[in-house]
C-alpha cells in the first residue's frame, strides 16, 4: 500500500511492505531510538520475534528509508494485539501511525479489532474508534529490569 503525506512543505510517498533483511537495520534503529533495548539487546532474537509465526510485522517507507514499524500479533481469524508502534519523530502527526495499524490489521486476518497496552500516546490511540479497559502487563519471574 502506498499513501501520500504532508510533510511540512513537502510531499511524501509512504509505502506499507511487510519487513525484510533490508528493511531490518531501519527497525533496529528505530528502536534504539526510542530506547527499546529488550528489542536492541540481541538482532537475531528481534528478528525472530518480528517475524514468528503469527506475527505480522509491517514498516514504513520513505523512498526505502524507514521511518515507521508496526508488529502486530493475531491468531488469524478473530484477535489481533499491537505490541509495537513506532513513527520516526520527523513524520509524526501526517497519517503514517493510522497506516501502519490499518496494514498490519488487515494483514492478520482479524475480525474482533485490535488490543493493546500503552503508557504513553494516550491522544494517539484516542484517535482511533476505540473502547477502553483496564489492563497489565504481569511477569512471572519478578519485573524485568528493562524496556
Amino acid at each position: 500500500m502506498t499513501c501520500v503525506c504532508v510533510l511540512g512543505e513537502k510531499y511524501a510517498m509512504i509505502d506499507y511492505e511487510p519487513i525484510s533483511r533490508e528493511s531490518f537495520p531501519g527497525v533496529i534503529s528505530l528502536l534504539k531510538a526510542e530506547g527499546w533495548t529488550s528489542y536492541t539487546a540481541d538482532a537475531n532474537l528481534t528478528w525472530k520475534a518480528l517475524t514468528a509465526p503469527g506475527v505480522h510485522t509491517v514498516v514504513a517507507l520513505d523512498g526505502g528509508r524507514v521511518v515507521g514499524v508496526a508488529q502486530m500479533l493475531s491468531d488469524g481469524q478473530i484477535a489481533a494485539f499491537l505490541s509495537i508502534i513506532i513513527v520516526h519523530p520527523d513524520y509524526r502527526r501526517q497519517g503514517i501511525g493510522l497506516g501502519l495499524v490499518r496494514e498490519a490489521f488487515k494483514r492478520t486476518g482479524a475480525k474482533r479489532g485490535v488490543d493493546l497496552v500503552t503508557d504513553s500516546a494516550d491522544a494517539f490511540y484516542r484517535s482511533f474508534a476505540h473502547r477502553e479497559f483496564r489492563g497489565f502487563r504481569i511477569y512471572p519471574e519478578g519485573p524485568p529490569n528493562e524496556t
